[in-house]
C-alpha cells in the first residue's frame, strides 16, 4: 500500500506543478487554488508512504520521477525545449534513484543477515 501512496504523491505533485504553471504567477484563481490542494494532497500521501519506506528512497523516487515527468509534460504540453543535456541529466537522476533503491535493498539484506547471525550466537 505504501508504494501506491508514493505513486499518488508523485501524481499529485506533478499535477500541482502543472497548475502552478497554469496559474500564471498566482494571477489565476482556479489554478492557484488547485495548486494548493494538489500540493497538500501530494505531501499527505508522501507522509503516508514514509511510514513504510525509508525517507531517502521515497524522497528520491518522489522528486526524481516528478522531475522526469514534468520535463516531458513541459516538452509535450507547454512546448518547452528538451536539449541533449537535459536528457542526460534526467537519465542521471533516474540512475541515481535506481542506485539508491538497490543500495537500500542491499543494506536491508545485510542487516537481516547480521540479525540472523546474532540470533544464532
Amino acid at each position: 500500500m505504501h508504494w501506491i501512496f508514493l505513486c499518488l504523491a508523485i501524481l499529485f505533485e506533478v499535477s500541482g506543478t502543472i497548475t502552478m504553471k497554469l496559474s500564471n504567477g498566482l494571477s489565476k484563481v482556479v489554478p492557484s487554488i488547485l495548486m494548493i490542494i494538489l500540493y497538500i494532497s501530494s505531501l499527505s500521501f508522501l507522509t503516508l508512504a514514509l511510514k513504510s519506506i525509508d525517507i531517502s528512497i521515497a524522497y528520491a523516487i518522489w522528486s526524481g520521477i516528478g522531475i522526469a515527468l514534468i520535463t516531458f509534460i513541459g516538452f509535450l504540453y507547454f512546448g518547452e525545449h528538451i536539449s541533449p543535456i537535459k536528457l542526460i541529466a534526467i537519465s542521471l537522476i533516474i540512475i541515481g534513484v535506481i542506485t539508491l533503491n538497490l543500495a537500500g535493498e542491499s543494506h536491508k539484506a545485510s542487516s537481516n543477515d547480521m540479525n540472523k547471525m546474532e540470533e544464532m550466537n
